[in-house]
């Protein structure tokens, strides 16, 4: 752990506390150079931006785990959904001599120059959430997330059961899957997950379509779903904002998001059951399913950074426990690769 670090360093940790930065907020408040002591070990984390109740719950994590009171100085980054900008953050990072740099980022690809420059500068790179596809697995010491590809299969194993217990037929669903930012893990993942079990089952994948795991963009694009197809009864959100966004669009065109899809309603499952709104969605049935995905990482990887501080080695990818919640008392347990899961309330 580095001993001295820049005044930019500790003005830039006194504004995370006041909320997210953007990345030029950053740029624009690294003009000091006075050197002062410190014993805090200084992380320089970068965000992916802020596109979701998860994510704006995640960053809460990080920041609530490496405060000046836990022992740290934390310099935030936001990189408004932007890879340039995280890569500009950790190159930044790396100007101001951080003792480690936590990175969740936009897309997997495209990493490998900025984390070998982290490498050649022996400052340790976390990942949290996402993973990146870099043909050199040490460039990152290690990763703390979900395993989104479970997900997808425990919510399509969901749809699975509750068919069978209703006596509804494979052939009469037709799914339509508004999937997460393109290219990011969690899209990969959960897409994987849908495309698997609709394969096992012959279920109708009418078609995918890029939501950005933001609400407006989820609407938007159910809406004109609607309008292009006439068979819909399922919609497989990537995440609780897509749906609150589908379920939204579904009304306006005078439609029901509901459970009885016999009976012309649309089904609407999703991810995360961190946003209010969408769970009480699923309280009241509009959403019938929701795959949690855990967005409390930060004591995760302030442990993994104490690990490292001793000199021991954490593991190298590292899952998050994760349930499955749903108010409609059909399905009250799944089991995927002989393992049960138990589904509860919302």
């Amino acid at each position: 752990m580095k001993k001295y670090k820049m005044m930019t360093c500790l003005l830039l940790s006194v504004l995370v506390l006041s909320g997210c930065e953007s990345s030029s907020s950053v740029t624009e408040n690294t003009t000091e150079t006075e050197e002062v002591a410190t014993d805090n070990i200084l992380v320089g984390f970068s965000q992916l931006g802020a596109e979701s109740d998860w994510r704006s719950a995640n960053t809460q994590s990080m920041k609530d785990a490496f405060s000046e009171e836990n022992g740290y100085g934390l310099i935030f980054n936001d990189g408004q959904q932007k890879q340039t900008n995280q890569i500009t953050a950790i190159r930044t990072f790396i100007q101001q001599d951080v003792d480690y740099i936590v990175l969740a980022p936009v897309t997997e690809s495209g990493w490998d120059s900025v984390l070998e420059e982290a490498k050649d500068a022996n400052i340790p790179v976390i990942l949290v959430d996402r993973l990146v596809d870099v043909s050199d697995k040490s460039l990152y010491q290690c990763w703390v997330g979900s395993d989104f590809e479970l997900e997808g299969i425990k919510v399509c194993q969901w749809l699975h059961e509750y068919t069978v217990a209703n006596e509804i037929s494979d052939e009469d669903l037709h799914i339509v899957d508004l999937q997460g930012t393109i290219g990011s893990t969690a899209q990969l993942g959960r897409s994987r997950g849908l495309n698997e079990v609709a394969m096992e089952y012959g279920w109708d994948v009418v078609a995918l379509r890029d939501a950005d795991f933001t609400q407006e963009k989820g609407r938007e694009v159910m809406a004109s779903l609607l309008r292009e197809y006439d068979n819909i009864n399922v919609v497989y959100c990537e995440n609780d904002n897509e749906a609150i966004g589908a379920i939204k669009a579904i009304e306006a065109a005078g439609l029901v998001a509901g459970k009885d899809i016999a009976n012309g309603e649309i089904m609407v499952l999703s991810f995360d059951g961190i946003n209010e709104e969408a769970l009480q969605y699923a309280r009241e049935g509009k959403i019938a399913c929701i795959g949690e995905c855990n967005p409390m990482h930060g004591p995760r990887v302030a442990a993994m950074i104490e690990m490292l501080n001793r000199g021991e080695e954490p593991e190298k990818f590292n899952y998050v426990d994760e349930g499955i919640f749903s108010a409609l008392p059909d399905v009250t347990t799944i089991t995927v690769d002989g393992e049960e899961y138990a589904v509860t309330a919302p």
